[in-house]
Order: C-alpha cells, then structure tokens, then sequence
C-alpha cells in the first residue's frame, strides 16, 4: 500500500459532454480533462484542480468532486457564463469518434489563475489545452518534481512552434500514437518517442487504446496491454484517467521515477481507465474503491507474467 500523500494540481477542462455510442447515449455529463484526471489521481494522492466554469455548474457537479476529495478551490466560476459543452457519437469500432458540436463557453477565455497553495505543487499535469497557456503554467510552478503535459491533434496543426517550445520544459509527455507521428514525423514510436525526449523530457507515454500504452525513458521501454473487458460502453475520458492513475501514483511515491515506479504507475493507469469505459463519463468512478483498483492491478500482474509459461 502507498505510504503518503503528496500534492498533485491538474489544469484542463471542466466540461458537461453529450455522447452517443452504439451501446447507449447521455444527453449531459460530467466531463472534461480536468474532471477526469482528478478523480482518477484522486485514489492516490491530493489532488487540486484549476479550471473554469459558468452558472451551470452547480453543487452536484462539485459534489462529485468533493466526495472523492478533489480540492475545488482553485475553480474559476464565470458569472453569467456558461460551462464548456462537447457532444460527440462514437462508431462500432470506438476509436473513430466524430464530434457534433463544441462550444467553448467561459473555457473560450481560460486563464488559468493558480492559488500559492497550488503553485506549490509535487506534481503537475497540464491537460489538453492551449500550449502557451500550458507554459505559463508551467512557469509558475518551478518546484514541481514532475511535471507532464498532454496535446491533441488540434494544437500539432495550429501551434506546433508553441507545443515544441512547452514540451521542453516538462520531465514527461503522454499523447496517443497518432498525435506522436503527427507531431514528430517519425514512421514509428520510438523514433518518435527518441526525438521527443531529445526535446527535454524524460519520459514519453504513448497511449494505444485498445491496443494499450508503451513507456519510453533513455535506458529503457515498457508496453502493456489494454484489460481485456466484456462490456465497453464509451471511451470518453478513458486517456484522462489513465494519466490520473499514472501521475497519481506517481506522486504518491514522493515523484519518484525509478523503473519499478514507472511500471507499476504505467499499471495502475491502465488499470483505472479500464473502469472508466465499462460505464458512461464518471460513472463508474463515483462507485469505484481502492480495492477493486488493486485487484484489476494484480490481474494485470498475473496477466503479462511469463511464470509457468514452458521454454521451448
């Protein structure tokens, strides 16, 4: 079992989602990258996020927040303001999404403003947004042990100057792996990886999806399946808690990145984001314990041992 609790403040979107998928449909949910990475973390270690929201966000939605002891203090309410919206429909193969309507709302104007309590952070993971926001940041928590970034597509075609320039000053960046050949141009993940470390972090996580995600470091690389699951509703916000789950551990162990500590929090990510898309949105993480996190982590273990497995 982890042994403390360190600091970990996330900055991304809070957001209400409209998501169909083949095996059901949610008019508005809780969701955002913030949202879900916080209440992944949340099973770990303390965790305080920075975003913003309108009128519309009200004591239900903190509530979902609170109850997994997130720190809400650092959310920004706009009045008058509207919370940022997504709607989205998934295909049979869920990996092709295809959005219907975004409206950014009071998240069109984020600015992050980071209490002392939260520039004070362990950890720091800068969620999908904005690269020179992301920067500043970044700048303004110079005493965190590990900071990590996410990106999207949207930021490699409009500010790929600005997304090179951030990525070299954060010890780790988690893309999928479109997003890490679009970006570098490279035909295959290491490559990729190799020259996205050349850039300044450390460590590199690629997330795969179904397919499930591989860790890169300068001495080493680690991949690990995705869990093999029965029933997978919808996907979204399945890459938030993963990070979650990953930079929660992390911080737990005082934000130390020995490669023992990267494979098991490479683990434990897979392990929570595989209960995120047995259900819709946050579901299943306001139901979700410690123990059976710890569980799926074991089955992971026995499932990629090599143990009785005959020689030839």
């Amino acid at each position: 079992m982890l042994s403390r609790r360190m600091s970990l403040v996330v900055v991304g979107s809070i957001a209400f989602d409209a998501v169909k998928t083949p095996f059901g449909e949610r008019d508005r949910m809780l969701g955002g990258s913030a949202v879900h990475f916080s209440l992944a973390a949340s099973f770990f270690s303390d965790v305080r996020v920075v975003g913003s929201v309108g009128d519309d966000f009200g004591e239900q939605e903190y509530a979902v927040l609170r109850d997994r002891g997130v720190n809400t203090d650092d959310i920004e309410h706009v009045p008058g303001g509207k919370t940022f919206f997504w709607a989205g429909e998934y295909e049979w193969n869920l990996n092709i999404r295809h959005t219907l309507d975004t409206q950014l709302n009071v998240f069109g104007d984020f600015a992050p403003k980071l209490s002392e309590a939260s520039k004070q952070a362990d950890t720091l993971f800068l969620a999908n947004i904005q690269p020179e926001l992301q920067r500043e940041v970044r700048a303004q928590c110079p005493g965190a042990r590990l900071a990590a970034l996410d990106s999207m597509n949207l930021w490699i075609e409009t500010a790929r100057d600005s997304l090179l320039r951030t990525i070299a000053t954060v010890d780790m960046v988690l893309m999928n792996d479109d997003e890490v050949r679009m970006l570098t141009e490279q035909p295959t993940l290491v490559r990729g990886a190799r020259e996205l470390m050349e850039l300044g972090p450390r460590m590199v996580v690629v997330k795969q999806g179904e397919y499930g995600a591989s860790l890169f470091t300068e001495e080493s690389f680690f991949s690990l399946p995705a869990y093999p699951l029965e029933t997978v509703l919808d996907p979204t916000g399945a890459g938030d808690a993963f990070a979650g789950g990953l930079l929660g551990y992390i911080d737990a162990q005082g934000g130390a990145d020995d490669e023992t500590t990267l494979r098991r929090a490479t683990t434990y990510g897979s392990a929570v984001a595989s209960f995120w898309v047995e259900e819709f949105g946050c579901e299943r993480a306001e139901r979700l314990t410690r123990e059976e996190i710890e569980e799926r982590f074991e089955a992971f273990r026995r499932m990629t041992s090599v143990e009785g497995v005959p020689t030839a």
